[in-house]
């Protein structure tokens, strides 16, 4: 199965964190792994947000962006399009899913292209298997 991979995958997989172990260990296992536009974007959202907290060193977050570049290079990629917004856009008004923008775009993407979602944020989970996406165990 493909796996989609959002950026709760992605910035563990390039800066120590609590799920980085577990997140080299998703692509140790094999298959093939995309990424959007989306996640790139939030991926350099997030290390600017860690530089801007202290809690990165700019020199690590180059560094970061540098090895980030050369694997997506080697990964499936994907656009994000008016169809995924206006599916998010959907999911959003379920009033009864605790979901956020960006997390429905991403599920929007992972459905679209048949791909199960890799997330370590398990409210995104939830929701994504309310919305009837594949959701991979992580």
């Amino acid at each position: 199965m493909s796996v989609y991979l959002d950026t709760s995958v992605l910035v563990p997989l390039f800066i120590d964190d609590v799920f980085s172990f577990r997140a080299q260990a998703l692509l140790r296992e094999g298959g093939a792994q995309i990424i959007s536009d989306v996640a790139a974007t939030e991926f350099a959202s997030a290390l600017g947000l860690r530089c801007r907290r202290k809690l990165l060193e700019i020199a690590e977050a180059r560094a970061a962006f540098e090895d980030f570049d050369i694997w997506r290079s080697k990964v499936s990629q994907v656009e994000s399009g008016p169809a995924d917004l206006r599916a998010a856009e959907s999911a959003l008004r379920r009033l009864d899913l605790n979901l956020r923008a960006p997390d429905a775009i991403h599920i929007a993407i992972a459905q679209r292209i048949g791909a199960g979602l890799a997330t370590f944020d398990a409210r995104m989970a939830q929701c994504a298997r309310a919305l009837g996406a594949a959701v991979v165990p992580m």
